[in-house]
């Protein structure tokens, strides 16, 4: 049952864009640039897991990328065909098409827009505590703990504050 603060159903892209559209670091951040995430589960109250309608202007990346410990995630193209990048190689999708990471596997994922127009597509994913992200391409390396990632260096060496 709804309650005042939390709706029974709405229109997902009535639903304001996150004013923080990313926790990452310089230069990561700017990495990200061109991405636009709702985060939809959030305006449900949702705990257990997320799920974002994301877009990606022309030339945007989705993330930097990466792979998680703990963290299953799921993607679902609605519009567009962006490029999965995997360590498997690289894969043009299209609307319908989705894909699946599970956590643990090792597998880093990245999608990009190398179209002239945009890309949206939904992502799923659950928020286990003390999951591990690794970004086997850059010197980064996160941690999750109680919802707060943490942003290091390969090393070991923390970044400053997210931009």
């Amino acid at each position: 049952m709804s309650t005042p603060s939390t709706p029974a159903a709405l229109r997902a892209l009535d639903v304001a864009l996150h004013p923080r559209q990313t926790a990452y670091p310089e230069p990561f951040a700017a990495m990200v640039k061109g991405r636009e995430k709702r985060r939809l589960g959030e305006v449900f109250g949702l705990s257990n897991f997320g799920v974002n309608l994301t877009r990606l202007k022309p030339g945007a990346v989705s993330s930097v990328r990466h792979h998680h410990s703990r963290q299953d995630e799921f993607i679902y193209v609605l519009e567009g065909t962006p490029t999965l990048r995997t360590d498997a190689g690289e894969t043009r999708l299209e609307p319908g098409m989705c894909a699946g990471f599970k956590a643990g596997s090792g597998n880093a994922h990245q999608l990009r827009n190398d179209s002239a127009a945009d890309v949206w597509y939904l992502e799923v994913g659950d928020r286990q505590s003390g999951d591990r992200a690794v970004y086997p391409d850059d010197d980064l390396a996160v941690e999750v703990a109680n919802g707060v990632p943490v942003y290091r260096r390969k090393d070991g060496t923390p970044f400053g504050p997210a931009a």
